[in-house]
């Protein structure tokens, strides 16, 4: 993992500031969420099922659900590789056409998502497919097209590229057609990848083979990458950072290695427990108690408080914040776990600012 010592405001590559995302009418299914991801930076999004996290995501692609809609905050993109005139003006995503929309979509920013063969049309080979992706948005050839994609192809670790430019995605395994994906991803060269629980259905061998990848492309071209997963130890694995969501919030955010060994939130705490991940793989399943709100319900305190093993009366009585820590981190609980360091007096973090 890599961790540069270098935050200038031009690295930040994505920045999501006070998130809100709706659904239907008046349900917040993402609340006040604010994170940023910077050039050649790994950053994982966990939660359960229900978290946002998913949400956030397709609110950076701008591809919501129907029924779905940004309501507040904003979402910016740095400006493009090579773009020297603009070093320091953003693209502000919320605000694109859909016209727009198609120069920044799949060039500018890319996914790769669960059950790639749902992504790829079966009645096209896989080579024509990478091959049209790069004629639309690299404006090449027919015969350049062609050539580039058995290139990427190989660059992504698959076997006899040439031969496989011809097959059918019926005719690829799992784990190859996660490839092709992620080869159709990074094809246009772009800023910033989303990997949307990408390992999530591949055997153990597979999965870390397309980790390793994930790790080599964004080393070797500088990506920005938001992991979107459940397993930590994939985060453990991959990520230079994590940020939990819980109810559609934040609850937690900082340094992977200091989250994990030192959860400052309840949530992240009770995570760990229901983890396969190193000692916990050995013990006997665990789940949290409880359950979480339902989507968009409002409570009157911590949306944890039900679950949480540490509450209080305080814990209820009113919102919490997500508040900065004194060694950097980001935590929305009035009291966080002994063994991390206290919570100062400062007001709630504004981001695309990450630790």
């Amino acid at each position: 993992m890599s961790r540069s010592s270098e935050k200038s405001p031009a690295d930040l590559v994505l920045g999501v500031e006070g998130l809100d995302v709706g659904v239907g009418t008046g349900v917040r299914a993402v609340r006040d969420v604010s994170l940023g991801v910077r050039r050649g930076e790994a950053v994982g999004l966990v939660g359960e099922s229900g978290s946002g996290k998913t949400l956030t995501c397709r609110s950076v692609l701008g591809v919501l659900p129907q029924g779905c809609r940004v309501t507040g905050g904003r979402i910016t993109l740095a400006a493009a590789h090579g773009d020297h005139d603009h070093d320091h003006e953003r693209t502000e995503l919320t605000a694109l056409s859909r016209k727009q929309w198609d120069a920044v979509r799949g060039r500018r920013v890319a996914a790769v998502f669960q059950d790639p063969a749902s992504y790829l049309n079966p009645s096209l080979t896989v080579g024509r497919q990478l091959a049209e992706q790069l004629r639309v948005g690299q404006g090449l050839s027919r015969t350049q097209a062609r050539t580039r994609a058995v290139e990427l192809f190989a660059a992504v670790g698959l076997h006899r590229p040439a031969d496989l430019y011809h097959q059918y995605p019926h005719e690829l395994s799992g784990g190859m057609l996660q490839r092709v994906l992620i080869a159709i991803a990074v094809s246009c060269a772009p800023e910033l990848l989303i990997a949307d629980e990408a390992t999530t259905a591949l055997d153990v061998v597979v999965q870390a083979e397309i980790i390793e990848l994930l790790r080599t492309l964004r080393e070797e071209r500088g990506l920005a990458l938001l992991l979107v997963t459940h397993d930590l130890a994939v985060v453990a694995e991959t990520c230079d950072r994590v940020v939990v969501m819980y109810a559609g919030e934040i609850v937690e955010d900082g340094p992977t290695a200091d989250v994990l060994a030192a959860p400052a939130h309840p949530y992240t705490e009770a995570l760990l427990k229901v983890a396969s991940l190193g000692d916990w793989g050995r013990r006997d399943l665990e789940v949290i108690p409880g359950r979480p709100p339902q989507s968009g319900a409002e409570t009157a305190g911590c949306r944890f408080a039900d679950r949480c093993a540490y509450a209080n009366a305080d814990c209820g009585a009113g919102p919490v914040a997500l508040r900065t820590r004194e060694d950097g981190r980001r935590s929305r609980c009035l009291r966080p776990l002994a063994a991390s360091a206290p919570v100062t007096a400062a007001a709630e973090t504004t981001v695309g600012a990450p630790v």
